[in-house]
């Protein structure tokens, strides 16, 4: 009997495949590759300055990087920066390989945050604030989807995600929960400041990018012969 096809990738709830930073550029689709790249990343950071503006709650990341930067002394960007670095040590037994992505997520999302945050109105009623952060939370999710679609390699963080979902086979939302929860908790055990929000952002985060994911994942070649390797 002929051996059957596997299915579309987008119709699994897996994600894309390890490729190094050499397969990362020589696979197909490298325009709309990289303009989803670009695209995806410069919306993410659009999508933190809305959250942050609207004033319901940092994100998990943030309130670790607070928490820390209150226990140490360090400043909020030098503790975030080492934050950033732990999390990279971590991609080792993971085995997460970097990209172009991963680089541009450190060049561009900060600095798309910086200008979004300076051309957006700040919110002046609740109703808003709360518009501010449902369009934020929306946007966060979907652009997280589309950057890592574009299977240029994650950002820092969202490597520990990535890493995590291959290695132990469990599906993207719950281990994105599981990371943003922790995180959360750590964060506010040092002192960092938890928000309605911030809730809301670890709880839904994971099932919207998984949902996202699905749709944004550009299919290769190659995906037919080497297959997913973890849900």
């Amino acid at each position: 009997m002929p051996a059957s096809s596997s299915p579309p990738l987008t119709d699994q709830p897996l994600v894309a495949r390890r490729m190094s930073a050499g397969e990362q550029l020589r696979a197909e689709h490298k325009p709309r590759r990289l303009l989803q790249l670009l695209a995806g990343l410069i919306g993410y950071g659009t999508a933190l300055a809305l959250l942050v503006g609207s004033g319901l709650g940092a994100s998990s990341w943030n309130v670790l990087a607070e928490g820390l930067a209150h226990r140490t002394g360090l400043s909020f960007g030098m503790a975030t920066n080492l934050i950033a670095l732990a999390v990279l040590v971590f991609w080792i037994p993971l085995r997460e390989l970097p990209g172009l992505g991963t680089v541009l997520n450190v060049l561009l999302v900060g600095a798309a945050a910086d200008v979004a945050a300076h051309l957006l109105p700040a919110p002046g009623t609740l109703a808003e604030q709360l518009a501010h952060y449902s369009l934020g939370l929306l946007l966060f999710a979907f652009c997280d989807a589309l950057y890592l679609g574009a299977r240029f390699g994650a950002g820092p963080r969202d490597g520990l995600m990535t890493g995590a979902v291959r290695v132990t086979g469990r599906p993207l939302w719950t281990v994105r929960t599981g990371i943003e929860v922790l995180v959360v908790a750590v964060g506010w055990a040092l002192g960092g400041t938890v928000g309605a929000g911030t809730v809301v952002l670890a709880v839904a985060a994971g099932p919207l990018v998984q949902t996202f994911l699905r749709h944004t994942t550009v299919p290769l070649r190659a995906d037919g012969s080497a297959g997913s390797t973890a849900r």
